[in-house]
């Protein structure tokens, strides 16, 4: 059966992550089939999903997708469980639209709330009275706390909820061994962590020594039969998609829609300097080739078959990181230049770093992604120089107008947006 359940939270920091990925290991450890969720555009924490349970991990936007296409990708068997970004309500300006809180409205899914209890006692109780009765479309059947401090600290929680009509799942002692690291963009990366599966099984050991799990189980809801959404064109026949700890960050119903048109699809490793296989459209997705700029620099053969695909007039297309390696060269964080492939008049560094982030509506009337699409933007790299052709008009989420974004020089073409979904 297809059921599932949303772990929110007041807002950032709460624990949802470290609660996610224990629930996913401790319900596939005792058996169930189980898989997660990602609310927003996030790229870091679907890859520890997937490590947790061993099941693919997709991004749900509310913002961004469709209600036809969220109906689509949540399809599937056993549970699924949905992590949340920032607060419930948080979304994108001026009324918080594409908030975890529209996934709950969406799919009719039951919310457990996370509550960091670290530096409260008994206010607690308004703020979960406010959150419960904010919207009664957004229905909070569960409550986990987080950073309790001791027994003593804990009867004062249950006891200021106590006349609420909603259960205490559950209560997390203060773990100082589950703080992740993190950098720039997020968590450091899934792969990254030699020490993955041992965390993985530690959250999950203290997830099933915490927490009901059969009782959350229980407040899972029915997911309703899902539409059937055409698969977009894909840009190409045959797509090659650079995929290793630089261009890390794709989503994967891209891929999915491109193979579900009949496009055949292959990988390969800038860092492991393979040169880039036969392919009508060549992918370099987002991640972080800043800090690896040097070794991908050196990597000949990836760099010769790129710029020999380029001057073939094979499609070539980057995104976010993947659109600075096609630059003229990128300066690390400690002011290192290292030449890139040259294909745009774009030179790009993080000596001085500055946040860029938001949804972003596009339209671009030539390159491989024509047409209107929704998208997000966010990265700390500064444009020293960018010139030519931009390729997309952009607008906020707001409809806003922003400069231009991108570049485009002949088969190549690329920008700092990450896009999600074309616009109908």
């Amino acid at each position: 059966m297809n059921r599932g359940l949303i772990i929110a939270a007041p807002g950032s920091g709460s624990g949802k992550t470290t609660v996610t990925l224990g629930l996913l290991r401790a319900l596939r450890d005792r058996g169930h089939s189980v898989r997660g969720a990602k609310s927003g555009p996030d790229y870091i924490d679907p890859r520890f999903h997937e490590a947790a349970c061993g099941e693919t991990c997709l991004n749900l936007d509310a913002w961004a997708m469709s209600p036809e296409r969220i109906a689509s990708l949540v399809n599937g068997e056993g549970l699924l469980i949905i992590e949340g970004a920032m607060g419930l309500f948080d979304g994108a300006p001026p009324v918080g639209r594409g908030a975890c809180a529209d996934l709950a409205r969406q799919l009719s899914l039951p919310v457990v709330l996370v509550v960091d209890a670290a530096k409260t006692a008994q206010s607690i109780a308004p703020l979960v009275a406010g959150f419960a009765a904010h919207d009664p479309d957004v229905q909070i059947k569960g409550i986990i706390l987080n950073n309790v401090g001791s027994p003593r600290h804990e009867k004062m929680l249950r006891t200021a909820l106590g006349p609420f009509d909603i259960p205490i799942l559950g209560a997390l002692y203060r773990q100082y061994d589950l703080v992740q690291p993190s950098r720039h963009l997020g968590l450091v990366q899934a792969e990254e962590r030699p020490d993955l599966d041992a965390f993985l099984s530690r959250a999950g050991e203290l997830i099933s020594d915490a927490i009901d799990l059969e009782a959350l189980v229980a407040q899972a809801a029915s997911i309703g039969q899902a539409p059937t959404v055409a698969a977009p064109n894909p840009p190409a026949q045959r797509i090659a998609i650079a995929q290793d700890r630089a261009f890390a960050f794709a989503y994967p119903h891209l891929s999915a829609d491109w193979r579900a048109a009949g496009a055949e699809i292959s990988f390969f490793s800038p860092l492991h300097d393979d040169a880039v296989p036969d392919a009508d459209f060549i992918y370099l997705p987002g991640g972080y080739p800043e800090l690896h700029a040097g070794r991908l620099s050196a990597a000949q053969t990836f760099m010769s078959s790129m710029r020999r695909a380029a001057k073939n007039s094979v499609q070539i297309y980057g995104e976010c990181g993947g659109y600075m390696t096609l630059g003229d060269g990128i300066i690390d964080k400690d002011g290192h230049r290292h030449a890139m492939l040259g294909l745009l008049a774009l030179e790009t560094s993080f000596a001085k770093r500055k946040l860029h982030l938001g949804y972003r509506h596009l339209s671009a009337t030539e390159g491989p992604f024509q047409g209107a699409y929704n998208a997000h933007e966010f990265h700390y790299a500064t444009t020293l120089k960018a010139e030519g052709r931009a390729l997309f008009h952009a607008t906020d989420a707001e409809g806003t107008a922003l400069p231009d974004m991108g570049l485009i020089q002949g088969s190549v073409a690329g920008s700092f947006a990450h896009l999600i979904e074309k616009q109908s």
